[in-house]
């Protein structure tokens, strides 16, 4: 099965192409400002590169959120012209499920928590564990104060992997919450969204059977909607 997934839920717009779970090419830009204008030309330049062309591939995959509302806008419309022009599938994946499969597979059994700043001492996070090789997460995903986050994860009696930027940002303050029980990945580029890491979970996603309507995962009012409720009130 040829994927061709893409990721623009962050500052760094990112394409890649997979045969089944393998990852064939991936290009990675980091330059959130001119995702709209440089999207296309770097999955044209990926395509090319390995001799496809847009009917090749027998799935679209795209992270549907929590990041940028206007990433996350550009990149659904953009996979979904693909599927509707080429009549193949299409499966959405939360960016915080893209950034558990970062460090895929799984090396042991504590749970996931893929962690994305939202400023102003906030997150997206989402908890995950391994069954059978395949992330599952345990809650809803949800948009929270870091302090409600730990304290909610201090109550369980797991060990923690971090990942995401909010793993780095925050890393002092999670480990005085949780001392020994949490582990944080170093690697920049693995805190990263990654396309590969969503067409790996879409991969799964789709051989599971549970496909679903791409809809946007914000999780949070944007900031033109908070404006529009001050000036309301």
């Amino acid at each position: 099965m040829k994927i061709l997934a893409i990721d623009t839920s962050s500052d760094s717009c990112s394409c890649a192409i997979l045969e089944d779970s393998k990852l064939v090419k991936q290009i990675n830009l980091k330059d959130e400002k001119t995702h709209s204008q440089k999207l296309m030309p770097i999955i044209d330049e990926l395509v090319t590169k390995c001799n496809y062309t847009i009917k090749d591939f027998d799935l679209f995959a795209c992270s549907k959120g929590p990041g940028s509302f206007t990433g996350i806008r550009i990149g659904i419309a953009t996979i979904k012209a693909f599927s509707d022009a080429t009549d193949k599938p299409l499966v959405g994946i939360s960016s915080l499920k893209g950034l558990a499969y970062n460090i895929y597979p799984p090396e042991c059994n504590s749970l996931i928590v893929s962690i994305i700043d939202a400023k102003h001492d906030n997150v997206y996070y989402g908890i995950f564990k391994n069954e059978n090789n395949i992330y599952k997460k345990t809650a809803n995903y949800s948009f929270d104060s870091i302090n409600t986050v730990l304290n909610n994860l201090s109550q369980l009696k797991n060990e923690f992997i971090f990942v995401g930027n909010g793993g780095i940002i925050y890393k002092d303050v999670i480990q005085s919450k949780l001392a020994n029980r949490c582990k944080f990945i170093n690697n920049d580029e693995l805190n990263d969204c990654k396309a590969y890491s969503i067409g790996l979970a879409a991969y799964h996603k789709y051989l599971s059977g549970n496909i679903t309507p791409i809809v946007p995962l914000y999780l949070k009012k944007s900031s033109a909607e908070l404006l529009l409720e001050d000036k309301n009130k």
